[in-house]
């Protein structure tokens, strides 16, 4: 990856998505942009509430995600987004054809255990099963690289960097 793509950081709540993205885009020298930010008021309470959100609830939130990194096309940048499934994956490709995608996986119990953790997010550690289930993994077809997110937030960020350097 070029410092003139756009990567997307992927995958369940609680993977680490914000301090990875964040560290990624500092060694890239890129902006970063927080999923959450593009989320409507009335998604965030949903999600608060417990409640998962509907497809129909996320196309709006996944186009203007797809617009910022159309705006950041041949300039650069890191976005957040859960990207849970290949349509939405699809949907962010469809608006900024260049993205690569970085999946953070990790184990249901690590992931679980973290979330439970958090304090002060929207995202209640009730909603990991739905994640989990609805998660559908990097094609073979899909430009990006899945990263283990066991270590340290800078070591998955230099890891990230390395193998994105290499597509």
């Amino acid at each position: 990856m070029g410092s003139d793509q756009v990567a997307v950081i992927m995958g369940v709540s609680g993977t680490g998505k914000s301090t990875v993205g964040r560290l990624l885009a500092d060694e890239l020298a890129v902006p970063y942009a927080e999923a959450d930010e593009f989320h409507s008021a009335a998604n965030v309470e949903k999600m608060r509430s417990g409640t998962p959100l509907t497809d129909e609830d996320r196309w709006p939130w996944l186009d203007a995600i797809g617009a910022w990194a159309a705006s950041r096309a041949g300039l650069g940048g890191v976005v957040s987004c859960s990207a849970l499934k290949r349509v939405y994956r699809d949907r962010l490709r469809a608006a900024a054809p260049g993205l690569v995608f970085v999946h953070l996986s990790g184990s249901r119990e690590l992931i679980t255990a973290r979330q439970s953790a958090r304090e002060g997010h929207f995202m209640p550690a009730s909603l990991i099963a739905s994640q989990f289930d609805t998660l559908e993994e990097l094609g073979a077809d899909e430009a990006g690289v899945v990263v283990d997110v066991t270590p340290a937030p800078e070591q998955i960020a230099s890891e990230a960097a390395e193998r994105l350097r290499k597509l």
